[in-house]
């Protein structure tokens, strides 16, 4: 199975917030970061701590799978502190055209596991501390992750229903030994952790789900209940092998926007606006970006090279909604006056008459413009007994460009 698709859909929910517009460590809105999926240490949150020390994710599999698969993914919180001289701390180290400043980045650790059907798994595991010093004219830089100790189980278990089907549970825990329940979060952070989620694949059946399940299955998925996480298949509509559960509500099947040049860590939805937004940063506050986060310095340097093309794709671009996930939105053909049309009005209209003319032929008499910019098909009915009156006064019938069929 392949996992390729769900790392990107996860990696492009999960990293919004990861540094926000002006992309500055020296931003407020930087300064309270890793908000989503936190799991802190066991003894901080259960001391009164403000976050989880567990999720767990509960999935329906059919059929006759050969086994479970998948990757617990979170950020790993490195501290990079920046020091003078005599050992204080500073907010950034500046000597020529070196400059260092104190921030967290974020390294994505990655977690594998493989189960077989009807076996429960326990894994625990370890990641060891880093500490890396960097010396400076001015100081030194240093960067520092702390150890970091998770567990996780695996649970498959059948289910009673029309069709084979069984319970995949998976909880993952934060188990890093933690001596002061009262610490503040921003202290705690490191020790976390961060934007937890997970991947889970299967090999030879099919994930159910969760949103909106089949009707033989519904009674089993109202008992799953998973915490901390929302599981969705991921994946081209109708595939059932993947699922992404991740701490954010999203519909199955999610797409990141074909005209995205890659992720600008702010918002999903505003790329065309990040990126002037970006350019117009002067030399000096890109330069302060770029030392930010290695992420944002390649955000930045990709924002001033993107050529004209790409900049029109951004511009404009629209969606329709299909079965509650946007997909590209068609293009409007504007038929020409005196052009055969079949009328087939949407959903969105309420003139009795638009669907009592439902499947008519109809001639276009005019193209009409909105205030707003819509366009608007004027047409005379054809086998309206005094269509050749109402074309003579103006007396047309108005539809959208998608409720008309050119023939």
């Amino acid at each position: 199975m392949k996992f390729d698709l769900a790392r990107t859909i996860a990696d492009a929910v999960l990293m919004e917030g990861y540094s926000l517009y002006p992309y500055r460590a020296s931003a407020p809105k930087n300064r309270y970061r890793w908000t989503f999926g936190t799991l802190a240490p066991r003894a901080w949150s259960e001391a009164g701590g403000c976050e989880p020390w567990w999720l767990e994710v509960q999935v329906l599999v059919g059929g006759d799978p050969a086994r479970i698969a998948g990757q617990l993914r979170f950020f790993h919180v490195e501290r990079r502190r920046t020091e003078d001289s005599s050992a204080r701390p500073v907010p950034a180290l500046e000597d020529g055209d070196r400059l260092a400043v104190a921030w967290d980045e974020g390294v994505v650790e990655t977690i594998d596991f493989q189960v077989p059907l009807d076996d429960d798994y326990e894994h625990v595991f370890a990641l060891d501390a880093v500490v890396g010093v960097e010396p400076m004219p001015s100081g030194r830089v240093i960067r520092e992750r702390r150890a970091l100790t998770g567990r996780m189980f695996v649970r498959c278990e059948p289910i009673t229903a029309e069709q084979p089907l069984r319970r995949v549970v998976v909880r993952i825990e934060n188990t890093t030994p933690w001596f002061e329940p009262g610490a503040p979060r921003e202290h705690v952070v490191a020790s976390a952790f961060a934007s937890t989620h997970l991947l889970v694949g299967v090999e030879g059946g099919a994930l159910l789900s969760a949103i909106d399940p089949p009707e033989w299955a519904a009674t089993a998925a109202s008992t799953c209940t998973s915490t901390g996480t929302y599981p969705v298949l991921v994946g081209p509509p109708g595939s059932s092998d993947v699922v992404l559960a991740a701490p954010f509500v999203m519909y199955d099947h999610p797409q990141v926007a074909p005209e995205s040049t890659g992720d600008l860590c702010d918002a999903c939805e505003i790329d065309e606006l990040l990126v002037l937004r970006t350019r117009t940063m002067t030399d000096d506050e890109k330069r302060w970006a770029r030392a930010t986060d290695p992420r944002v310095a390649e955000m930045i340097d990709r924002a001033d090279a993107l050529p004209a093309e790409w900049m029109e794709r951004l511009h404009g671009a629209t969606r329709d909604l299909h079965a509650g996930e946007m997909v590209p939105q068609r293009r409007a053909q504007i038929p020409a006056i005196g052009a055969k049309v079949r009328l087939q009005p949407g959903s969105r209209r309420t003139d009795a008459q638009d669907l009592l003319y439902a499947g008519h032929v109809a001639t276009v008499a005019a193209i009409k413009h909105d205030v707003d910019g819509s366009i608007f098909v004027a047409v005379t009915i054809d086998d309206d007994p005094a269509a050749e009156l109402h074309g003579w006064y103006g007396r047309f019938h108005y539809y959208r460009t998608d409720e008309v069929e050119l023939l």
